[in-house]
């Protein structure tokens, strides 16, 4: 199998990070592809309509896209523990907290639009401080109302790979304030499969030069 992945796309490293967790990764080929909303990467629209990775490419099949697919497919292909529990509780609070880093990862990308990646003059503050607040007040419900399983599931890859990709792009810290996450997460950044998965690089909003 081969992944194509941005090594700077928290949504790609969640793809990544749960194959390592679920002993695949040995199995996939990474291929780096960059893309924007503002580049046409012609790899990933003949693989993805959306242009947009992360995409599996599939030795028996076409190709899988996105991140929740890619994961919810990855796990019939271990006989480990599945990282998406079958029934139950468990399974509605994985895929919950899971939905909930989405939307972190959504809310950042669009405050980076508008505070780094649009033009100064198109940016608009009050968009920027709904983005913000929807950042603060989900490390808060975090905070009070989610508390970790004992065992590794999708929902946990899915928000350590989004606030860890919150960190790296200097976006509000969900550290202060937070201890209790603040300690899971430190916790879960230190596990192999996201050591092996670091995030790097710069989002390209222009065609390289020729």
């Amino acid at each position: 199998m081969k992944l194509l992945h941005q090594t700077h796309s928290p949504y790609a490293r969640k793809a990544l990070v749960f194959a390592h967790e679920a002993g695949l990764a040995d199995r996939i080929a990474v291929l780096h592809c960059e893309t924007s909303p503002t580049v046409k990467n012609a790899e990933v629209f003949e693989q993805n309509p959306l242009g947009k990775v992360p995409v599996l490419l599939r030795d028996d099949g076409p190709a899988l896209f996105d991140s929740d697919v890619i994961c919810a497919y990855l796990d019939t292909l271990h006989s480990n523990r599945p990282l998406i529990p079958a029934e139950g509780e468990a399974r509605w609070r994985a895929l919950q907290i899971q939905a909930v880093a989405q939307g972190l990862a959504d809310s950042g990308i669009a405050l980076r639009w508008e505070t780094a990646r649009r033009p100064e003059r198109l940016r608009y503050p009050p968009l920027a401080d709904g983005y913000t607040l929807k950042l603060v007040e989900t490390y808060d419900w975090l905070e009070l109302a989610w508390t970790p399983s004992e065992e590794i599931d999708v929902g946990q890859i899915a928000l350590a790979t989004a606030l860890d990709w919150l960190v790296f792009r200097d976006l509000p810290d969900f550290r202060p304030g937070h201890p209790k996450l603040a300690t899971w997460f430190e916790a879960f950044a230190d596990r192999a499969s996201m050591r092996a998965t670091p995030l790097f690089g710069e989002t390209q909003d222009a065609p390289p030069p020729t």
